[in-house]
């Protein structure tokens, strides 16, 4: 149970480097286009690259890995029906800096460097409201009409 909690934590790690990085990348490439000429291994971009085979695999596991440590020790509880929301919210965002990359790749330069620092920033209150839920657990408030 305990690996799986390190393994969870690991993909997170990896997940939100990638993810925290990827919008700096989109925004740097749609500057000095140029620079990145070369792509690697056939790829569209270096930062389809690392979405593809570095972010997306990592959160995959990081989130089977979550899902398996509390459904093994059965907990539903307010803070988890939260991070999990927020959870949600991230992988939305994920999705969508995937359709960042297309743009980038197509050509698409308008406003993309503004996109991506705004997926930067709410990808960054993303990951503050998951440490402070997760490390605070609040108690659900009285307005919940269901017991959790």
């Amino acid at each position: 149970m305990l690996w799986l909690l390190g393994l969870h934590i690991f993909g997170l790690l990896i997940w939100l480097a990638t993810v925290l990085y990827l919008p700096i990348l989109i925004a740097t490439e749609s500057k000095m286009r140029e620079d990145f000429i070369d792509i690697p291994f056939g790829m569209g971009s270096v930062a389809r690259l690392i979405f593809a085979y570095v972010a997306s695999p990592a959160a995959i596991i990081s989130i089977i890995a979550g899902t398996l440590v509390f459904v093994i020790n059965d907990t539903l509880t307010f803070w988890l029906m939260v991070k999990l929301t927020i959870v949600t919210i991230l992988v939305i965002l994920h999705a969508s800096l995937g359709l960042l990359i297309t743009r980038l790749e197509r050509q698409e330069m308008r406003y993309l460097a503004g996109f991506s620092w705004c997926f930067l920033i709410a990808i960054f209150c993303g990951v503050g409201s998951i440490l402070f839920v997760v490390l605070a657990k609040p108690a659900a408030p009285g307005f919940v009409p269901w017991p959790i």
